[in-house]
C-alpha cells in the first residue's frame, strides 16, 4: 500500500475534523470550552467516550496481548464495568449536587485549598504521562508504516499531529470534542469490524470455526486462578474496578464530558450505556487479537505484541483494509489526545490559576490565558513524546497501567477519605508529604513483593494499595469534625 496514498487519507480525515470543529465552535466562549455549556446530548457523550476510554492502546496493544495472556485482559474489563457503575451512583451525584466545573472543586469544598491543588496537580501529572504514552504508541505506528517511507523525521510527525489537535480544539473545547469523539469512535469501530471480517475471510473461517481455532490455540482462556500471579483474576477484577474509578471517575478529562450533560439522570444513563458497550468492544478487540495470531501462524509471521496488528493490516490484507486501519488508528489516537489536552487546560486554568474565581478578569483576558495554557500543554506533550521515543518501551499498555497505579493513588485516597469519613485534614505540607510518600512506598512494595511475601507479585492492584496507603496516612494526621460535608 502506497504510504503517500495513506497519508492523503489522513489529511482528508483531518479536514473533516476541522470542518466539525468550525461548525461546533461558532459563538463558543470559555464556558463552552470547559463544560460545553452543560448542554451536551448524553447519547453522543456515551458513544464518544468509547473512543476516549479505549484509545490507540486498546486498538493496537490489547490484540497484541492475546499471544501471551489469551483473553486474560477481559478480567480487567469486568472490573472496569463494576467501576463504571460505582462512578454512576456515587461520584456523579456528588459532582452534580455541587455543580462543579472541575471535579477537584469537591476537594476544595471538603478540605480546603491545599488538598484541592494537590489533587489537581496529581491529575495533571497523571494525564500528561498517560496521554503522551498513548500518543507515542500511535504516532510511532504511523511513523514506521507511513512517514519513514516518506523520509519525514519522527519529531516532525509529532509536531504536525499535535498542531492538528490544537487547531480543532482551539475554540470549542468540550463542545467540539463531544462531536469529534462521536465521529472518531465510529471510524475506530468500523476499522475493528472490517479487519475482523477480512481476516476471517482470508482464513476461510466462519464465526464458529474461528472460535474453535482460538480455543484450540488456548487463546480464549480468561480467568487466571494462580493466587500469587500478578494477573490472578480477583486482583484483576478488583484492580480494574479501582483503576476505572481513578482513571475515569477522578479524572477531569473523562468527567468533564459527563458533567457537560444536562441532568444527573442523563449523565448516569450515559455512563451505564457507555460501560455496557465498552465491554462488548473490548471483547471484540480480544477476539481480533486471537484472529491475528492464528493468521500470523498460517503465514509464518513471527512478529508479536504491539507491532502485529499494524503489520498484518498494512502488509497482508487488501489495500482498502490498510486505509480503514489507518483511519481507525488515528481515530483511536485523537479522542484520547484532544480530550486530555482540553481537560489539562481546564484543570490548570480553573484549579491552579483560579480563572473562574478571578472576577477581575474580563472574558477576553480569561480566553487569552486559556489559549496560552492550551498551547503550553501541547509543547509539554511534544517533549514527553520525544522522551518516550528515546526510551522506546514496547509494552505501552503496561507503562500506562503502572503510571496510573502510582499517580492516581493519592487522588483515590483523598476522595475516599472525603466521601467516607467526616474528618478534616491539615492544609499544610504534611498532607502533601503523605500524598507524595504513598506512591514511593507503593513502588518499594511493588519492587520487593515477591521476596517479602513468598512469591506474591503485585499487579493491577497497585492503585488500590497506593490509595489505601494515602488513606491511612491521611487518617493519622486528620482530626474529627462533625460539621464536615459528607
Amino acid at each position: 500500500m502506497s504510504p503517500i496514498l495513506l497519508f492523503v487519507f489522513v489529511l482528508i480525515y483531518f479536514l473533516v475534523l476541522l470542518g466539525v470543529a468550525w461548525y461546533t465552535s461558532r459563538n463558543a466562549d470559555n464556558n463552552s470550552f470547559f463544560i460545553g455549556n452543560r448542554n451536551s446530548n448524553w447519547m453522543l457523550v456515551a458513544f464518544g467516550m468509547i473512543g476516549t476510554s479505549l484509545s490507540g492502546v486498546t486498538f493496537v496493544s490489547v490484540p497484541g496481548t492475546v499471544g501471551s495472556n489469551g483473553f486474560g485482559y477481559f478480567q480487567v474489563v469486568i472490573g472496569n464495568f463494576i467501576g463504571y457503575c460505582l462512578i454512576a451512583f456515587i461520584l456523579l451525584p456528588l459532582y452534580y449536587k455541587m455543580q462543579v466545573t472541575s471535579i477537584y472543586n469537591y476537594l476544595l469544598n471538603r478540605f480546603g485549598k491545599t488538598s484541592y491543588k494537590t489533587g489537581a496537580l496529581f491529575f495533571i501529572i497523571s494525564r500528561i504521562l498517560g496521554a503522551t504514552a498513548r500518543l507515542y504508541l500511535v504516532i510511532n505506528v504511523l511513523q514506521i508504516f507511513i512517514l519513514d517511507n516518506m523520509h519525514v523525521p519522527f519529531w516532525v510527525t509529532t509536531f504536525i499531529i499535535l498542531l492538528m489537535i490544537l487547531l480543532y480544539t482551539f475554540e470549542g473545547g468540550v463542545k467540539t470534542i463531544v462531536f469529534t469523539d462521536m465521529l472518531q469512535t465510529t471510524c475506530m469501530l468500523l476499522g475493528l469490524i472490517v479487519c475482523i471480517f477480512f481476516i476471517m475471510k482470508t482464513l476461510n473461517f466462519s464465526f464458529a470455526e474461528t472460535i474453535q481455532s482460538l480455543q484450540k490455540n488456548n487463546y480464549t482462556k480468561i480467568f487466571n486462578t494462580h493466587i500469587k500471579s500478578s494477573s490472578f483474576f480477583l486482583k484483576q477484577i478488583i484492580g480494574g474496578a479501582f483503576l476505572t474509578i481513578g482513571m475515569t471517575g477522578l479524572d477531569q478529562e473523562m468527567m468533564q464530558k459527563n458533567i457537560s450533560v444536562r441532568t444527573l439522570k442523563d449523565s448516569q444513563k450515559n455512563m451505564l450505556t457507555f460501560s455496557m458497550i465498552s465491554v462488548g468492544v473490548n471483547f471484540l478487540f480480544l477476539f481480533l487479537g486471537g484472529l491475528l495470531y492464528v493468521f500470523a501462524s498460517s503465514k509464518n509471521i513471527t512478529i508479536k505484541g504491539d507491532d502485529l496488528f499494524p503489520t498484518v493490516a498494512l502488509s497482508y490484507l487488501p489495500p482498502v483494509v490498510a486505509i480503514i486501519f489507518i483511519i481507525g488508528l488515528i481515530s483511536a489516537l485523537f479522542p484520547s489526545a484532544d480530550g486530555a489536552l482540553t481537560a489539562l487546560t481546564s484543570s490548570f486554568c480553573i484549579d491552579i490559576l483560579g480563572l473562574k474565581r478571578n472576577v477581575l478578569l474580563t472574558e477576553k483576558q480569561a480566553k487569552k490565558t486559556r489559549i496560552l495554557v492550551h498551547v503550553s500543554f501541547a509543547i509539554i506533550f511534544f517533549l514527553c513524546i520525544m522522551i518516550f521515543k528515546m526510551i522506546n518501551d514496547k509494552s505501552i499498555i503496561d507503562v500506562i497501567l503502572k503510571v496510573a497505579g502510582y499517580t492516581y493513588g493519592p487522588l483515590l485516597g483523598l476522595f475516599i477519605f472525603g466521601i467516607f469519613t467526616k474528618r478534616m485534614l491539615p492544609q499544610n505540607a504534611l498532607m502533601v508529604m503523605i500524598c507524595i510518600a504513598a506512591p514511593i512506598l507503593s513502588y518499594i512494595l511493588s519492587m520487593n513483593a515477591t521476596k517479602w511475601f513468598n512469591g506474591y507479585s503485585i499487579g493491577i492492584e497497585l492503585l488500590l494499595i497506593n490509595g489505601l496507603l494515602t488513606f491511612a496516612g491521611l487518617l493519622l494526621v486528620s482530626k474529627h469534625n462533625t460539621n464536615a460535608v459528607d
